[in-house]
């Protein structure tokens, strides 16, 4: 009875391969290589000026991603075991929070970001002012503020001391601790919720727009020739409506799956009598699987940046001395400053943002 109970334990241990190896080396390479993305996006974009709702929102969302990439070495030296015991009641106090606070930070630009596509879409010809870009300002550092007041208690109630050298972050926590990490985590999900309503909505407002502007365009030049074996729309179209859906894309990879898999884990940390062992260490592992990708948030931002922002490709190139014109095939755009010719082009360059 006692080896079979032992067996059990084991098999039910977080320290297994996948916590232990995996993950560090999956959160290494975001480390190395996200952290040299948002360096540079973050010295780029702070030589732009913030004369755009859009700039202003992305800008809020470079600083979220480094503060999120400092919380990936402690991660890696906890989920390793090579972490001291007060270095991983560090990471249950504070670099958990801290990452958890910038990854909703994200998920609400996501939405405002959704939000101002739409309406440059819907209304390209509309333009902004100082009074508009200081309501921005202020607005994002009031979302700065009130996640900072809903996350500062779960660092002063995770205060309890390890029992022993093997405890989990739950273990940290007192009763009210518990019980406000349960609350956080529901006001988290009509915060997640809220937003991929928002990004959905509008990006289906977007989508029709797009739709209706090309055929209007489609019918007044006429068909266009199809060349021989090629397709019947040209690729700078496809490429720029593409991009226009890279905010949708990314959203839906990184912030969708783990949003659907914390609840139950979040459950059976506060509800423990609920679960079994072997129960409690598959919602551990979905947890950890989907909080990877989105930690992978840091990583694809930046290609939202130079996909979706001109004014960021033209800081970059300058910054690297490239032509202006660099990665037009990539981009969807020439090197002209005026390609939006066309109401398709009018209206996919500002949802693009370009």
């Amino acid at each position: 009875m006692e080896t079979h109970s032992n067996h059990t334990n084991g098999s039910c241990s977080r320290d297994n391969v996948l916590k232990t190896v995996v993950f560090p080396v999956l959160y290494s390479f975001l480390f190395l290589s996200g952290g040299l993305l948002n360096a540079l996006a973050a010295w780029v974009f702070f030589r732009i000026p913030s004369r755009s709702h859009f700039i202003i929102y992305l800008k809020n969302i470079v600083v979220a991603d480094v503060l999120m990439t400092f919380t990936f070495p402690f991660k890696i030296l906890a989920d390793s075991n090579m972490a001291s015991v007060g270095l991983r009641v560090f990471v249950c106090r504070a670099s958990s929070v801290l990452f958890y606070l910038t990854m909703y930070i994200s998920i609400l630009f996501f939405g405002l970001i959704s939000i101002d596509r739409c309406r440059k879409t819907l209304w390209p010809f509309r333009g902004t002012n100082a009074a508009r870009l200081t309501r921005r300002k202020l607005l994002s550092g009031a979302i700065w503020c009130a996640l900072l007041a809903l996350c500062v208690p779960n660092v002063a109630l995770t205060s309890r001391p390890p029992a022993t050298t093997h405890f989990k972050c739950g273990d940290l926590k007192t009763e009210a601790g518990l019980r406000w990490h349960e609350v956080v985590n529901h006001v988290c999900q009509v915060i997640f919720w809220a937003n991929l309503v928002t990004v959905v909505a509008c990006y289906t407002l977007i989508s029709k727009e797009l739709y209706v502007s090309y055929s209007r365009a489609k019918a007044r030049r006429g068909p266009l020739p199809r060349p021989p074996g090629g397709p019947s729309q040209p690729p700078r179209s496809r490429s720029v409506n593409a991009n226009v859906f890279l905010v949708l894309a990314v959203f839906f990879v990184c912030f969708v799956p783990f949003h659907f898999a914390r609840v139950p884990y979040t459950m059976s940390q506060t509800r423990g009598r609920l679960f079994d062992c072997q129960l409690k260490l598959f919602f551990f592992q979905l947890k950890e699987s989907t909080l990877w990708l989105s930690s992978l948030n840091s990583l694809l931002d930046p290609l939202i940046y130079f996909f979706l922002c001109r004014a960021f490709r033209t800081s970059l190139f300058r910054t690297l001395r490239l032509p202006p014109g660099t990665c037009s095939w990539l981009t969807g755009w020439g090197s002209e400053p005026n390609t939006a010719s066309t109401p398709l082009a009018e209206n996919s360059a500002a949802a693009a943002g370009v």
